[in-house]
Formats: structure tokens, sequence, C-alpha cells
């Protein structure tokens, strides 16, 4: 019998390795394409969501806008009109939590320079001491692509409704004053009909991976 086993032990060890090859190529085949979700407020976090729509289930988008760029432009949603893109908040004289989200955005920023359907947009949750010169100087010296990123400021009240009733990434406190919002490290993703695919940790690497790779899924799911 050992004779029998060691005369067809090539042959089992082939069939053993096309078996194992077929099983592979069926399974991938087979196996369907990782999708990501879509947020809707009822999923998310409820302080990081206005009262008005935390019950909210389907059909969430982000609401149209009217903000300034760190070109003194206006922009508003038509700039992002069929484009994947990444949202975040942020005020130019934060040392804490924005420099390092600042960095990552950079980082997103310079690994899709040449993706033309992928843009960045930054909103200073201080607008009134973010002024257009302000966010231009800021702008420089992080090393900001006007094509690419745009960092804007504006009416208060806009940028706090967008915050918390359409990216559904602010905390709030409620006090009224300059600092009422608390902004947090989310990196948002916002797909082609502006709906919310992910949430990132800004000041996380392998969010930033993680977020790069989601981006790649979702550009298929658009072919």
């Amino acid at each position: 019998m050992l004779q029998f086993f060691a005369k067809y032990k090539f042959f089992a060890v082939v069939m053993l390795v096309l078996s194992a090859i077929i099983v592979s190529i069926i399974y991938s085949i087979l196996k369907p394409d990782r999708k990501l979700p879509v947020y809707e407020p009822e999923m998310v976090n409820a302080e990081l969501v206005d009262s008005t729509v935390q019950y909210v289930r389907k059909y969430h988008k982000i609401s149209d806008f009217n903000l300034i760029n760190q070109n003194g432009e206006i922009v508003t949603q038509e700039n992002y009109k069929d484009k994947i893109y990444v949202a975040d908040f942020f005020f130019t004289t934060c040392q804490t939590i924005c420099p390092i989200m600042t960095d990552h955005m950079k980082e997103i920023q310079e690994r899709l320079i040449d993706d033309n359907d992928v843009l960045l947009l930054s909103h200073s949750v201080t607008p009134k001491i973010d002024s257009v010169a302000r966010l231009k100087k800021y702008a420089r010296s992080k090393g900001v692509n006007d094509a690419k990123w745009n960092l804007v400021t504006g009416d208060k009240k806009q940028i706090y409704d967008l915050a918390r009733k359409s990216y559904l990434a602010a905390k709030s406190d409620g006090d009224g004053g300059p600092y009422d919002m608390v902004h947090t490290e989310n990196f948002v993703l916002v797909d082609k009909k502006k709906r919310i695919r992910g949430f990132y940790d800004g000041t996380n690497p392998e969010d930033i991976d993680r977020l790069i790779t989601d981006i790649a899924i979702l550009k298929r799911e658009d072919k």
C-alpha cells in the first residue's frame, strides 16, 4: 500500500493544488463586492445629530450650501456635483486635533491628486475669526491645492446646521457663544448622490487608509 501512495504522490499533490485554485476562483466569482452603507441620522450617535433629524430613517442627503472659500469664491453644491468628496470641520486657531486632521486631509489630497472624481471640503466652525484672508494664509501653510480642496467660511448658522443636520458630525453645548460647537475628528465620505457613506477618525492613520479603500469601492459602485 505504501508503494501505491508513493507511486501516485505527485499526482495527488497536483490535484490538491488544482482543487485549491478552482475553489479560490469560484469563491472570487461568487463573492459579492463589498458595499458601503448609506448612513441615515437614526444610525448615528445622537450627540452628533440635531434633534430635528435624529429619527430620519431614509433619504437623508447633504443640504445645499452657499459658502466662501480661501480665494474669496462662492462654493455651492454645484462645485461638488457628480463628485465624491470628504468633508470635515475645523478652525485655524485650533491647536489640538485640527493640525493632525489637516495633515491627514493633505495626505488624502496627495494620494488622490490625479483623481478628478474626488474633492475635499473643510468647514470652519469659527467663521467670524476665519476670514478669507486667514483661510488663505492657512491654506498656503498647509499645502492646500485650490483645485482639489476648499476651506470654507460663511454664515455661522448655516455651517452649524450643515454640521449637525447634514453631515451629522459635530456636538453642541448650546451656550450660544463663539465656541458653542464642539467639532469632532470625523471625516465624512459623501457620494455623488450627496449621501453619507462613511465616517472616519481624521486623527487615525489606519482610518485614512480605510477611507482611501472605501473611495475605491464607491468608484466601482458608480460603474
